[in-house]
């Protein structure tokens, strides 16, 4: 595998923004990370959400969604897409046709403001925490997803680079957003929500609440009882991606009937990071070897 792409750098003040990030960010081969550059793009980005949320997990269409056949809402018109590319995909007949396989929703600060608060906020209670960090820069991570073929190392690893890119290049301090466990049973999933509420759970500054209304409690298991080796094997992968970077998680849990899913909120500041990982997407040293 060759890397086709760097990391881009913050740019120099007054560099223009959009210019600056509208190349690859990263490339392993012929799988490509960079921002939806066209509207089509958006709709590719959009139709996987719908094919990985809809057809192959367990949430419910509404009549707009089915007939289109496209996972989209307000926010999209407002956010940054990132995309991963395989440019190596055969369409219907053979031949070459590059194909969206990865996607995760980007949402600035300014841009939750425009349309008067973030995606997350109609779940958690996110005023106390942006309250207590005036002037730092907040980003939203949000529907992530990943073709069934494409769901290995690479793919994530490109994911990452991208984001990463992206916090270097907008000054983003500090990122949210919710993640999702497949299920609307609590019950079935209490020792991991109880790990996450023992052991990863975010306090002091950075603590957020799921809104009383729809709180669902994670703490189900007293701490003695939770065996952390096999509530780390009941996470799903994006999940224990966040715990292993340096996430911690939000008090109480949401059900999301829509969706078939028990959503947990992600907190992350930047500075948070586990410095292995800030060095691997931050060095200059290329990562990915022939």
């Amino acid at each position: 595998m060759i890397r086709g792409g760097a990391i881009l750098r913050r740019p120099a003040a007054g560099a223009d923004e959009a210019a600056a990030l509208s190349g690859t960010l990263d490339r392993i081969g012929a799988l490509e990370v960079r921002l939806a550059r066209t509207p089509r793009e958006i709709w590719q980005a959009q139709r996987l959400r719908y094919r990985v949320f809809y057809q192959e997990m367990s949430a419910r269409p509404d009549v707009v969604s089915r007939l289109f056949r496209r996972d989209a809402d307000r926010f999209d018109k407002a956010c940054d897409h990132l995309l991963v590319i395989d440019h190596a995909a055969r369409g219907r007949f053979g031949g070459i046709r590059p194909k969206v396989v990865g996607t995760y929703r980007l949402m600035r600060q300014g841009a939750a403001q425009r349309l008067g608060g973030f995606y997350s906020q109609g779940e958690f209670d996110l005023g106390p925490l942006l309250a207590r960090h005036p002037g730092r820069r907040f980003l939203e991570l949000g529907r992530s997803c990943v073709l069934k073929p494409y769901r290995n190392k690479r793919t994530v690893e490109l994911l990452w680079s991208g984001i990463w890119a992206y916090l270097q290049h907008h000054r983003i301090e500090a990122m949210f957003g919710c993640a999702s466990f497949d299920g609307t049973d609590p019950d079935a999933l209490a020792l991991p929500l109880s790990f996450l509420h023992h052991h990863a759970r975010s306090e002091g500054a950075w603590r957020a609440t799921a809104h009383a209304r729809h709180c669902v409690d994670m703490d189900r298991l007293p701490a003695e009882m939770v065996d952390a080796k096999l509530a780390l094997k009941q996470m799903p992968p994006l999940i224990k991606g966040y715990l292993r970077i340096g996430a911690r998680f939000g008090t109480g849990a949401v059900i999301d009937h829509r969706f078939g899913t028990t959503d947990v909120l992600v907190v992350l500041p930047v500075s948070a990071i586990d410095k292995r990982y800030s060095d691997y997407y931050g060095g200059e040293t290329p990562r990915h070897a022939a």
